[in-house]
């Protein structure tokens, strides 16, 4: 028999909580994450990594119940039409939308980035120079970043790095997750501006995620490709 070790243990772990989770589509509305628990959640999204560590997005959670409900007409991914359920906004526990910033921000020249470098950083003067530098040359010349839709979109890339931690740890911990990308971009940007003090100009909602706790078990049991497909070694 195979000994357990402590890193065989965690690998368990790991491959466990991922076989747990699964997009849940409506979630158990009795009951309610503990704070201590959910502050994990988002602070393993704070600690995230972002391109160049400028953490280009804005986390927003979304509690009231009245609040949420602004949001039903144009998410039609979380609204439970799609599922045939009350939907997440409904039901679960703790909703989150990402927000993505802007070329207003994330621009190589904004009045932005020299500020954060200098502020959240910490970083000298000198240093600001080149790294703003590299990143202006990334931007036009590497990843064609050239106009404010490709910006954002970059920014919004980023976003799903810190939401993939937050699924995996509240999965480590037994509570359910859903990503969601079913929504109307313009309508609820402007829902936001509106009723959430939102400045479309400087973010825009890049995906949203909701936790809690399944209301059921899944539907259909979790399938992927194998290994030798999804993977290529050379």
């Amino acid at each position: 028999m195979k000994d357990v070790t402590p890193q065989t243990a965690l690998q368990a772990q790991i491959l466990d909580a991922y076989a747990f989770r699964h997009a849940a589509k409506v979630f158990d509305p009795g009951r309610k994450i503990p704070e201590d628990e959910f502050n994990t959640i988002l602070e393993t999204g704070r600690l995230s990594p972002t391109s160049f560590g400028l953490e280009p997005w804005q986390m927003l959670v979304v509690q009231s119940p009245e609040k949420r409900a602004l949001l039903e007409p144009m998410s039609w991914g979380a609204n439970g039409i799609v599922s045939g359920t009350e939907g997440q906004l409904k039901t679960a526990s703790h909703f989150v939308i990402f927000l993505s910033h802007t070329s207003a921000t994330m621009a190589a020249d904004s009045a932005y980035l020299p500020k954060f470098l200098r502020e959240v950083k910490g970083f000298p003067e000198e240093n600001i120079t080149g790294l703003l530098g590299a990143y202006a040359q990334f931007q036009a010349e590497h990843f064609d970043l050239t106009d404010d839709r490709k910006i954002t979109d970059w920014a919004r890339h980023q976003s799903y790095i810190a939401l993939g931690n937050m699924m995996t740890t509240a999965a480590l911990m037994g509570i359910d997750s859903c990503p969601i990308e079913g929504f109307e971009m313009d309508a609820l940007s402007a829902v936001l501006e509106a009723e959430f003090d939102v400045d479309p100009t400087l973010l825009k909602p890049a995906v949203m995620a909701a936790f809690g706790y399944r209301a059921s078990p899944p539907r259909h049991p979790q399938s992927r490709r194998s290994m030798d497909e999804a993977v290529r070694w050379v």
